[in-house]
């Protein structure tokens, strides 16, 4: 779609990839790191420390899930009408004093308190960050740059990993959470002296960069709702089918990532019988992958408009290197394999995904979608862990990785089944028609 005639001029300015990117990627990083460090203080001496058996520690990797639905709508609309900067610094200074207090748990109640309470402070992250990138860049930018910063996971994994392996080594588990909780105080001045909501506020953008996003998209806007703009509201966005099979789309690819990702150093630490030390490189390697994958598939996706089939397709082989982490686990090099080509696909699917809204939903609609389907979706980053928690305790490991295995093929099925118009290529692109009076 040719929506201005800027979109093919060459010398406009790309200073929005180098000021508005990092920051965003850097706070989101420091939000995951938060988020996935239990998963090495567990096997780290917390389990034993506190008496949690593996049951409970899928509970306390999974309850952070909870909490994250509450800002997840309200993290959308201040992003939309009011100010992603303000709700992203004041959850920094959150991040930071629930990490360190985690420091003075003494039983698994405290542990899952505080586990909650970070699942809330950090639940309007992700919508928020979407909608600051949708401001920033047009259709055929997002989904790059929606793979940018959902690389935090990655980016994030291979910075915990080793860090986190080293710091229980010749510390404690206590340490892991007290440093990389003061690291969001450090970040939070970083983001206030960078970080602007549109380019209508940047100081430091061009004419030509500004005149170009604010055509760009206003035409895109115009192409999706209309030129009359009508008030959006939620019983509009929630009666649409495509809407539902975006969240349970969302559930079943995060059971599938959060069970991975908060078990891997316990499935590493089974598999090679080393150290935390030795677990925490051996952990580098998928998220190390998991960068390549997403370039990959977020740069077919744009140069083809297929967001379906890009979505699908990392689906498909996560969901079996899941598989063949257990049968071939009789060889654990061979295993080890498959449990980095998991990490290869990990992410790979998540940044086509999240430029399918903006094509459904008009700018001051995406905004609530975006956190109806994080939040609703991310009920599976709770499921994953736990259910995993609750098979190891009842059956075996092998059990809770074959029950992440079907849950990964059922989200690549239920991405083959979306509508063609959530294709960049579709001739017609279809939203939700919102009333004009507000639910």
């Amino acid at each position: 779609m040719n929506t201005s005639s800027y979109a093919t001029t060459a010398d406009i300015p790309r200073q929005r990839w180098l000021r508005i990117i990092p920051p965003i990627l850097i706070a989101c990083i420091i939000s995951y790191m938060d988020r996935v460090n239990i998963a090495f203080a567990m096997p780290g001496g917390m389990d034993q420390d506190l008496g949690i058996t593996a049951t409970m520690a899928g509970l306390a990797g999974g309850i952070f899930f909870l909490g994250y639905l509450f800002l997840q709508v309200p993290g959308g609309k201040i992003a939309v009408h009011g100010s992603g900067k303000k709700f992203i610094g004041w959850s920094l200074v959150a991040w930071a004093v629930i990490s360190v207090f985690t420091v003075l748990v003494t039983n698994h109640y405290q542990l899952l308190a505080l586990r909650f309470l970070l699942g809330v402070a950090e639940g309007g992250m992700l919508p928020v960050v979407l909608t600051m990138i949708s401001n920033w860049f047009p259709d055929a930018e997002r989904g790059r740059a929606n793979a940018i910063v959902i690389m935090f996971v990655p980016i994030a994994g291979i910075i915990t990993a080793p860090l986190s392996g080293w710091i229980i080594t010749a510390l404690d588990w206590r340490w892991l959470f007290i440093i990389e909780g003061l690291l969001s105080l450090v970040v939070l001045v970083m983001w206030a002296l960078t970080v602007y909501d549109r380019p209508q506020e940047a100081r430091w953008i061009s004419d030509a960069e500004k005149k170009y996003l604010v055509e760009t998209l206003a035409a895109e806007q115009r192409a999706i709702a209309g030129k009359t703009t009508v008030n959006a509201s939620l019983g509009a966005v929630l009666s649409d089918r495509t809407m539902w099979q975006l969240i349970a789309l969302n559930f079943f690819y995060q059971t599938g990532i959060y069970g991975y990702t908060l078990w891997l150093p316990t499935i590493l630490k089974e598999l090679t019988h080393t150290s935390m030390g030795q677990v925490g490189m051996l952990a580098i390697l998928p998220y190390v992958g998991a960068i390549a994958g997403m370039f990959l598939f977020s740069s077919l996706s744009d140069r083809t408009g297929k967001r379906k089939l890009f979505v699908s397709l990392p689906l498909i082989g996560f969901a079996t290197c899941m598989f063949l982490s257990v049968v071939l686990k009789e060889s654990v090099w061979l295993s080890y394999t498959a449990l980095v080509g998991c990490g290869f696909f990990l992410q790979s699917a998540a940044g086509v995904f999240w430029t399918i809204p903006a094509r459904l939903f008009s700018a001051e609609m995406a905004g609530g979608a975006r956190g109806v389907i994080n939040a609703l979706g991310n009920l599976g980053g709770f499921c994953g862990p736990y259910a995993v928690g609750v098979l190891i305790t009842l059956y075996s490991k092998d059990a809770g990785v074959y029950c992440l295995a079907i849950s990964l093929a059922i989200a690549a099925l239920m991405a083959l089944l979306l509508p063609s118009r959530c294709d960049a290529n579709s001739s017609s692109i279809g939203t939700v028609n919102a009333p004009k009076r507000a639910i």
